[in-house]
């Protein structure tokens, strides 16, 4: 009878069950071209882009050595404060002996016809410097392959060379601009003058303003007040399709990203009502709109927002609604994350208006009485984090309606009294909170109590109200647009408050 065949004895793995093959060290070393030439493309088209990534980069951070010496070739054009266009770089590589090194003037017009997007140079020169990185580390991890092989390898030698190595690498990320601990670092003074404190409002006036540019706008309010009606007319405003919205001017905008992601339908039904023909153009080219729930919430991808912003070349980006954007509401830890997203678009300069709405229990409260910041629904972290926080408050359906400014970049707006017109999509400011309405109205002038009480709709206004109405006749005093007969003092027969007219230069132009 047959024995059966042994089985040759299996030799245990040294690789764990289920773990990856070991790298192929023979493969090319990590790179991406595409990136590259986008790079010195985007830096032929507009010289400013180099600023904007030289500290991104070091010229052996590229992988085709042609392309550092263009690289350098651009820094140099820079310095000198000349252009980069294609030309005068050929021309430059020309005079260093380099041009046909490089592919001659035929490679260089190609790279200078490679970038998607000029705007996109920041974005491409991190890929490069990320696939240089990861080039340096691979070749440090195959010195150290190579030296385990070696007869008579010390173990604490190589961990040395090895703790050494990781340590320079980390060094160097910290000491270069694309390290992630000094990537958006800058110094006080640039801080200071740079950082856009002068900025012109996106929306509003210096002195009032609604919308201010590097921060957030929140417009709240309970369902069917008009929320997003004021928010499309100030969209299509940053269009340029209308030049003011309640009255305050809007500053125009390149490309709008709109987050339709609450019943889109009937936002596109709100918008359409201001849409004429001949601006067909313009919407196609300047409005992006997102239909329906975003790829992941925001507070579960922080960078999710800011990559639309860059994916669609917007400037700015409409989020409707904020409940669609994150998990919950309630939840401080979600919210603080969404902040977290929030600030990372703002810093590549992309605005953001967040419609959002009010608590159910508050949803009918009196118009004219002040809504307080408690009243928004949901963590308290989304309105501490926002810069501009507007509430309208009315009931469902209701053509008039008051718009309270509850959070403040610079001096308050309003409150005003709006008059919705369904039908056409507008949005008008009625006279009954307008301080040069009263005015006009009271020939015989009113106290700074007198606005306070009109404005705040209490016989007894607190403090605020009455510092606000003071603030506000005094502005309209600078602005010619109020005459203020100063009080008297007190005594036994009672003083005398300082009383507001409308100026009569004013009254004249109006009449």
């Amino acid at each position: 009878m047959a024995q059966p065949t042994a089985q040759p004895r299996q030799t245990p793995s040294r690789q764990a069950a289920g773990a990856a093959p070991p790298a192929d060290i023979t493969a090319v070393p990590p790179h991406d071209m595409d990136a590259e030439a986008a790079v010195l493309g985007a830096c032929m088209h507009d010289a400013a882009v180099v600023n904007a990534v030289r500290n991104l980069l070091d010229g052996a951070d590229f992988y085709r050595p042609a392309h550092e010496t263009i690289w350098r070739a651009i820094l140099v054009l820079r310095s000198e404060e000349k252009p980069t266009d294609p030309i005068v770089l050929c021309d430059r590589l020309h005079e260093q002996d380099d041009l046909e090194r490089v592919g001659g003037r035929v490679y260089v017009h190609r790279l200078a016809d490679a970038p998607p997007s000029v705007s996109g140079a920041a974005h491409y020169a991190s890929i490069v410097r990320k696939m240089a990185d990861l080039r340096r580390l691979r070749a440090s991890g195959l010195r150290t392959v190579q030296r385990t092989m070696e007869p008579g390898a010390d173990p604490d030698l190589i961990r040395s060379d090895v703790e050494s190595d990781v340590r320079a690498e980390r060094e160097r990320a910290l000491a270069s601009g694309q390290g992630r601990l000094s990537r958006f670092a800058v110094d006080g003074w640039r801080f200071l003058t740079e950082t856009g404190a002068a900025t012109a409002p996106l929306w509003g006036t210096p002195e009032q303003t609604a919308w201010s540019s590097g921060e957030s706008l929140m417009i709240v309010g309970p369902p069917g007040v008009g929320k997003t009606t004021i928010a499309h007319q100030v969209v299509l405003a940053r269009l340029g399709l209308a030049g003011s919205v309640l009255d305050m001017p809007v500053a125009p905008s390149k490309r709008v990203l709109y987050l339709a992601m609450d019943r889109p339908k009937q936002i596109a039904k709100a918008m359409v009502r201001r849409i004429r023909p001949e601006h067909e153009k313009r919407i196609r080219d300047g409005l992006i709109v997102w239909q329906g729930p975003l790829p992941a919430t925001l507070d579960k991808e922080p960078d999710l927002l800011a990559d639309l912003a860059a994916a669609h070349q917007a400037d700015t980006i409409v989020i409707d609604s904020l409940k669609d954007a994150v998990s919950t509401m309630v939840d401080d830890a979600l919210a603080v994350a969404f902040h977290n997203a929030r600030q990372r678009t703002l810093r590549e300069d992309v605005e953001i208006m967040e419609i959002h709405h009010c608590r159910k229990a508050t949803a009918e409260s009196p118009r004219a009485q002040q809504p307080t910041m408690d009243q928004v629904y949901g963590s308290t972290w989304y309105t501490s984090g926002a810069g501009s926080v507007l509430f309208v408050n009315g009931k469902a359906g209701d053509p008039a309606v008051t718009v309270h400014h509850l959070k403040t970049p610079t001096g308050e707006v309003g409150p005003l009294q709006v008059i919705h017109d369904h039908e056409r999509g507008t949005t008008t400011v009625g006279p009954a909170l307008d301080p040069v309405a009263i005015l006009r109205s009271r020939p015989d002038g009113l106290t700074v109590r007198d606005l306070a009480t009109i404005q705040s709709g209490s016989a007894a206004p607190d403090r605020a109200a009455t510092e606000k109405a003071r603030r506000t006749l005094d502005r309209l005093v600078k602005a010619g647009l109020a005459a203020k007969a100063e009080g008297t003092a007190g005594g036994t027969g009672g003083g005398q408050q300082a009383r507001y007219c409308a100026s009569v230069r004013h009254i004249g132009v109006v009449s």
